[in-house]
């Protein structure tokens, strides 16, 4: 049977270690010369309702190295932008490719879109859900302090799609994560409770401060995402105080590193010193983005 990526929680626990080792070791791979074509003859139809750079890049560049061959499709270029059933594109590019990627506005449209596949659908980033950055920023993680369980994880800023894979990820890697956001701008409280039902570690600060407390990792996000940018003066006005800095960095364990999905607004979420400064692994996690894919295609592909 086929299996989707549709939420960090499609997969299990000895299914994460997997695909992490396995990112580990292409990255290995990758960075010695050694050809990993594992994916020969297969290819990857990645749709795009939403602009994008990392996951754009990352997937196709990975479909390339593991021997495949990516499709960017803008949805403006496919029937569904006249009006085309997600049910029907599913339906056919399941006769077409090995496996679909979507970059959706809506969840809904990637779930229909799994729901009529008959090949594996991965979610390359919904309103509700961002989890293969999720993968990526665990990959890093594991990087820099090895075991990560019990490791402290702070959010802070919009609880978004990012925010909630990360919070359900808990369930799977045994880091404890505590949110910090804005008044009206919380992670929804379901997500925690499901997070916590599975053996989570997820409580919510009201502060950044308080949620930076001995923290190993401080993550953010930009505050104002595709779609949101009539509320931007709103925005700004109620993440002040929300912003990545040196200060909040005291707060922190003294080994604390930080990272942000990208793309960053120095200055507003996360200040430039801090961004490009030795704590940071952005950089890191934005090329992991590549890597962790790769071991996610493998996974999903590799019969």
């Amino acid at each position: 049977m086929k299996k989707d990526f549709l939420s960090i929680l499609d997969i299990t626990k000895t299914e994460l270690d997997e695909i992490i080792s396995g990112a580990e070791r292409l990255k290995r791979q990758k960075r010695a010369g050694v050809p990993h074509e594992l994916l020969r003859g297969m290819s990857l139809a990645m749709i795009f309702e939403k602009s994008s750079t990392r996951t754009h890049i990352s997937f196709e560049v990975g479909m390339h190295e593991l021997g495949g061959h990516a499709l960017f499709l803008n949805a403006k270029d496919l029937q569904i932008g006249r009006g085309e059933e997600i049910r029907d594109t599913a339906r056919v590019a399941s006769r077409y490719v090995s496996a679909v990627m979507i970059r959706a506005y809506r969840h809904s449209t990637v779930e229909e879109l799994a729901e009529n596949a008959t090949i594996p659908v991965i979610n390359g980033l919904s309103d509700r859900e961002h989890p293969c950055q999720i993968l990526a920023d665990i990959l890093t993680i594991r990087e820099h302090f090895g075991d990560i369980r019990d490791l402290s994880v702070a959010w802070v800023g919009d609880g978004n799609n990012v925010c909630n894979s990360l919070v359900l990820s808990s369930a799977l890697t045994g880091m404890a994560v505590t949110v910090a956001s804005p008044k009206g701008y919380e992670v929804a409280p379901e997500l925690i409770e499901k997070a916590r039902s599975l053996g989570g570690k997820v409580t919510t600060a009201k502060t950044p401060e308080a949620a930076a407390k001995d923290a190993h990792v401080i993550v953010t996000d930009t505050w104002i995402s595709m779609g949101d940018e009539a509320e931007r003066e709103k925005r700004l006005a109620a993440f002040h105080g929300f912003t990545v800095n040196d200060q909040l960095l005291r707060h922190a364990a003294p080994d604390v590193r930080v990272l942000h999905c990208l793309p960053a607004h120095r200055g507003e979420e996360i200040t430039g010193d801090v961004l490009d400064g030795p704590q940071s692994l952005v950089w890191d996690e934005a090329e992991n983005r590549l890597h962790a894919q790769k071991a996610l295609l493998v996974k999903l592909l590799k019969k």
